[in-house]
């Protein structure tokens, strides 16, 4: 037999249907509850009816109703019984639920919602606990949404945005501000985003503090024909993808310190591609004309991060991660545990040997730990007009 626990309980878990009925005006009470099954034993019947008894609005003066029947059971004879359970009105759920006051907070948002932009009617509807969540912070969150309306890509710092709200408001309620935006400004407004990462300011036009890439120049020559009064320098991504670098040799390495010893080469650049933030070079078109040479670590991830790079270009051509440079060093390999997840989409045969043969063993070799002058050796070998 259900229990007055249990039936606040059941009550709560409709709370949310009951503010939806409240935003769309619709009947929402009776709430009904199921009475259950009737303990067999005769004390264990008498306590259950008793707590009903007793947790019922005719007692509390709130809550659930309690309507008995008299019954002849077949263990206990005559027996007044529970026979049907329901809370009759608004003011008996929710002074049972303890929320008159939220209710009060919730229906003066809604009716500021609707009045101040009424496209925003079926987000009420449908997101009833954003507006809970949020009760203090409408008449700020519209001001918000109400300059997005009229300035729908703004391209400024959100500190910069001219609204009067305290500088961290937007910051911290970025979660809920998208859902509104999204449902006020056309879709031509809006940017698609990918990924992860300042994933508000991406949709909105918002500017943000970009990654930084790091490249050098690696011949002299190249650098008075574009111009750079310095041969070695960190940009944003969006400015990475403006360098005026097409036709050149791109040497992209995985780790900082072979980046920075990296020789002087003819026609060629080297760039830092931090591991798996080689996925921030995908915007710079110019690097479709390049040759493209990455080195990493001889490792899983090594080999997995070269995907990700082929992901982008293609025609990228990896070096220094073969079975002789592999085998030249085995004295320095270490051991490494990552498991294997299968061999990525974009690795050839020899690749994809070498790295189902890392798997199994569990060994890498760090790029950092290959001698430099055999380093030299090897980029020396390659031609100046040598493309992939």
């Amino acid at each position: 037999m259900i229990s007055p626990e249990a039936i606040k309980k059941k009550a709560k878990r409709k709370y949310e249907a009951f503010l939806r009925a409240v935003v769309s005006g619709t009947s929402f009470f009776p709430m009904e509850f199921s009475v259950g099954s009737r303990p067999k034993g005769y004390l264990d019947l008498k306590r259950s009816v008793t707590d009903l008894i007793y947790g019922s609005k005719a007692h509390t003066g709130f809550g659930y109703t309690l309507e008995l029947e008299t019954k002849n059971t077949r263990r206990h004879g005559q027996q007044s019984l529970p026979h049907h359970i329901f809370i009759e009105n608004e003011t008996d759920y929710l002074k049972l639920l303890g929320q008159e006051d939220e209710i009060t907070g919730f229906k003066a948002d809604v009716a500021l919602i609707q009045s101040s932009l009424p496209q925003l009617r079926e987000w009420t509807k449908r997101y009833p606990l954003k507006i809970v969540a949020h009760h203090g912070d409408w008449a700020d969150l519209l001001k918000v949404c109400d300059y997005f309306l009229q300035h729908p890509q703004p391209n400024m710092y959100i500190r910069e945005l001219p609204i009067a709200v305290h500088t961290k408001f937007i910051e911290e309620r970025k979660e809920v501000l998208r859902s509104l935006l999204e449902v006020l400004l056309p879709e031509e407004h809006l940017i698609a985003v990918e990924g992860k990462g300042h994933t508000f300011e991406k949709r909105f036009s918002l500017k943000y503090r970009e990654p930084l890439l790091s490249i050098r120049i690696l011949d002299p020559a190249l650098q008075v024909k574009v111009g750079f009064p310095i041969a070695e320098f960190s940009l944003a991504v969006s400015d990475f993808a403006q360098l005026p670098l097409d036709q050149s040799r791109c040497f992209i390495t995985e780790n900082a310190m072979p980046f920075l010893t990296l020789p002087p080469l003819k026609n060629s650049v080297a760039v830092l591609g931090g591991g798996y933030a080689v996925s921030l070079l995908k915007p710079a078109q110019w690097l479709e004309s390049c040759s493209i040479f990455y080195w990493g670590d001889i490792d899983v991830d090594g080999f997995r991060i070269l995907a990700q790079l082929r992901s982008h270009f293609p025609k990228a051509h990896s070096i220094l991660m073969d079975k002789a440079t592999y085998q030249q060093f085995k004295a320095i390999w270490v051991t490494d545990s990552k498991p294997d997840a299968g061999v990525p989409l974009g690795l050839p045969q020899p690749e994809s040997a070498l790295y189902m043969q890392l798997a199994l063993e569990q060994k890498r070799l760090e790029q950092e730990r290959i001698d430099q002058t055999y380093v030299n050796r090897f980029l020396a070998t390659l031609k100046d007009s040598e493309s992939v």
